[in-house]
């Protein structure tokens, strides 16, 4: 089914039969208010940002969300960036008591404001519908109030304050997410653990069979969730970046190689996959102080 491109706030609450926006570039949606499944097209990509917290619907939108189990089931924060493919799996009635909001941004609001650039670096924009945040009720609260406070300040009479005051409160609410995520990183412990293995066996299976090093994308794709979510996971729990990881096995296989066989440098960097042996002698002597020659001379 080819995707409908969805270009304003406008043309998406036209297409949901949802009412008509009082701000053609920021709108806040009452989830309580849905009484109907949404009508239209179930593949959307819009051209703005989508933020929802999400409670109580029974079969409406099938997500799978997270990796297995769920620390909070308070509610379900999620963010999708222009351009994103939005899947709505329609199945069944609306639960008896659906609440949340969606607030829907388009980047035309952000102009002209530091937040226009700032947004980018928001990583939790990149890590897809089944990364979602789950909220604690003390959290809950907290996003709640910033959302009433954003909705009742455009709602109201506009002044030449209004829009500055928007956007602080956007960025209060992307730096509440920011460290909610690193909470959900560091209660999940142990299912985060599990996959910390698990990119170590991928890794090792990789490297035994002399394939080269795998990159970011494989490895996520490998265990299931997108390359954003696990590199702030990993750095989260270990300090390292899944890219770090990766040079961190690929060193350990070349110390090896290097102190327990005779193939030369250039062997053992093309064995490891790099094109370019200097490109391997490089990263080897960034990470270990070490040229590759040097190091295999401190075994002899």
């Amino acid at each position: 089914m080819q995707p409908y491109r969805v270009k304003t706030i406008t043309e998406f609450l036209q297409l949901r039969g949802l009412p008509k926006a009082l701000h053609p570039l920021i709108s806040v949606i009452n989830i309580s208010s849905i009484t109907e499944v949404p009508k239209g097209p179930s593949l959307l990509v819009p051209d703005f940002y989508m933020i929802a917290l999400k409670k109580g619907f029974s079969g409406l939108i099938k997500v799978k969300y997270g990796q297995q189990d769920f620390d909070f089931d308070e509610g379900v924060l999620s963010f999708m960036a222009p351009g994103q493919l939005i899947g709505f799996e329609l199945d069944g009635p609306i639960g008896e008591h659906p609440s949340g909001w969606m607030l829907l941004v388009h980047p035309d609001f952000l102009w002209n404001t530091s937040l226009a650039k700032k947004i980018r670096q928001y990583k939790f924009f990149d890590y897809a519908v089944n990364e979602a945040l789950f909220l604690s009720e003390k959290e809950e609260v907290t996003v709640n109030q910033i959302i009433t406070n954003i909705e009742q300040e455009y709602q109201g009479n506009i002044d030449q304050f209004s829009h500055n005051i928007i956007i602080g409160h956007l960025e209060s609410l992307f730096n509440y997410s920011e460290r909610f995520y690193q909470r959900q990183f560091l209660t999940r412990r142990m299912s985060n653990h599990q996959l910390l293995g698990q990119l170590e066996d991928i890794l090792q299976a990789y490297f035994e069979k002399e394939m080269g090093f795998p990159t970011v994308a494989y490895i996520a794709e490998s265990l299931h969730v997108s390359p954003d979510y696990l590199s702030s996971m990993l750095k989260a729990l270990t300090g390292l970046n899944t890219q770090q990881h990766i040079h961190q096995k690929l060193i350990e296989k070349a110390k090896e190689q290097l102190s327990t066989t005779t193939l030369s440098v250039s062997e053992i960097a093309y064995q490891l996959g790099f094109e370019h042996p200097q490109s391997f002698s490089k990263l080897f002597k960034t990470k270990t102080n070490l040229s590759p020659v040097e190091f295999r001379r401190s075994f002899q």
